[in-house]
């Protein structure tokens, strides 16, 4: 039996949330794994102050526009991957992933360009203060530098995914984080060259990550890469950027409200924008396990809505919801109690953990929320249904949160920038639940 047919009988037969727990798991944690590049950088640049860790937050929020490319172009091109590979024409999938790795790597070369010219207004713009600036500048230069590794590393790691081979993905992120660890104790404490050693190691890592995921990727997809296989039509290129626009949104207002909340605490000083950090790291990395899972959740709808399997589908969603609505809960319960000693594990600052532990708090609060609009967001992008995908990735990440960022801000304060971010995501979840009801309940699906 071929590899196609094999595929073909994992995503039709295995049942579903077996298959989802197959694929969640190593998704999760590469995405976990992801995530840890900053979290290790946040720890060690902890101990040059917090002027330094304040940095990691104005870069996470740079990091985060990189992202969204990478995203944008993965899920898109990953999206019909899943759809031509269920038809079995890995020819089709193979001039998908090859014109989105190419192109993300044209925008990561014209975003390395634009970011090293105009590194330092950048940084101001994105909330640094004279103090932390210096810092911001030497660890977002080695970021801008490895742009299109990043980018292109996305395109591979969500391309493997929807190819059902997330654990191979899962090693190349793993290889990659691990070398982070090991770089950033060298280069800041060995080689003392402070935070701008933290971003050449994640520089650095981030390379090695790229080599291992494309190795992978030409080993053992279905697909391939190669640059005789992009695509010289338009049309490719604008519907991987139509269906991966709700990625684009989703990630990119997440770089936009980083920069709009690095400015509105920037007034309360470096401890807040340090406390604030550590408090969106916490977060960030509990919002992962809602992502991995439903990042393990997209091939399994996409390929079953192609093959008209729609109560697959449907019974995915639910299973994808509770888990995450779970994991994320345990988690949560565990920064609400501990919130004081994690704000300290990342800076030994009685300022910063008084500000950061009840911003833990309700930032513990409004996490579980996610766990019930993410996979909803997830679906209507996998299927294929872009207009209801881009409206369900705007209210968290900005559409909902930003404004009440800046309402809350003038009329409460420190505690008003505190609470917005909990307060959309219980929002977002609101907005989110008639659209799953709506899809559960339908009986005839429209096929693009």
């Amino acid at each position: 039996m071929d590899k196609a047919q094999l595929y073909y009988d994992k995503m039709t037969k295995t049942p579903v949330a077996k298959l989802i727990l197959l694929l969640a798991v190593p998704t999760t944690l590469s995405v976990l794994i992801s995530n840890i590049y900053n979290i290790v950088d946040t720890y060690f640049v902890g101990f040059l102050g917090e002027s330094a860790q304040g940095a990691i937050g104005i870069v996470f929020t740079l990091q985060g526009f990189i992202q969204a490319f990478g995203f944008m172009l993965g899920h898109g091109s990953g999206t019909f991957v899943a759809k031509e590979l269920a038809d079995k024409n890995s020819d089709a999938a193979t001039v998908y992933v090859s014109s989105a790795f190419f192109f993300g790597g044209f925008i990561g070369i014209i975003i390395t360009v634009l970011g090293l010219i105009f590194l330092s207004p950048f940084m101001v713009f994105l909330g640094s203060t004279p103090t932390i600036l210096p810092h911001s500048e030497q660890y977002g230069f080695w970021i801008i530098l490895a742009c299109t590794f990043m980018i292109c590393s996305l395109i591979l790691n969500n391309n493997l995914r929807y190819e059902g081979k997330a654990l191979f993905a899962m090693i190349g992120l793993i290889l990659g984080a691990v070398l982070n660890i090991l770089l950033d104790y060298l280069f800041i404490f060995v080689a003392g060259l402070g935070a701008g050693g933290a971003g050449m190691a994640t520089a650095f890592s981030q390379v090695v990550s790229f080599a291992v995921l494309l190795i992978m990727y030409l080993k053992y997809a279905q697909s391939t890469i190669s640059f005789k296989a992009a695509s010289k039509h338009a049309d490719i290129y604008f519907s991987v950027i139509k269906v991966g626009l709700p990625s684009l949104i989703r990630q990119g207002l997440v770089a936009v409200s980083g920069g709009v909340l690095n400015n509105a605490i920037k007034p309360y000083g470096d401890s807040a924008i340090a406390a604030m950090t550590i408090v969106n790291k916490y977060s960030s990395l509990i919002i992962c396990i809602c992502l991995g899972i439903g990042q393990g959740f997209q091939p399994v709808s996409s390929f079953n809505y192609r093959t008209k399997d729609y109560d697959r589908v449907k019974k995915g969603l639910i299973i994808t919801v509770a888990i995450g609505f779970v994991s994320v809960a345990v988690f949560a319960v565990a920064g609400i109690i501990l919130s004081r000693e994690i704000i300290l594990f990342f800076q030994n600052s009685q300022t910063v953990a008084d500000i950061g532990s009840p911003a833990l708090i309700y930032a513990s609060i409004g996490l579980p929320f996610s766990a019930i609009s993410i996979p909803v967001n997830m679906l209507y992008q996998s299927i294929r249904r872009t207009g209801i995908a881009a409206t369900l990735a705007t209210p968290r990440s900005g559409g909902v949160f930003i404004p009440l960022l800046l309402i809350l801000s003038f009329t409460s304060g420190l505690q008003g920038i505190i609470i917005a971010q909990p307060l959309a995501d219980i929002i977002t979840a609101a907005i989110s639940i008639p659209f799953a009801v709506k899809f559960t309940k339908t009986k005839n699906y429209r096929q693009d």
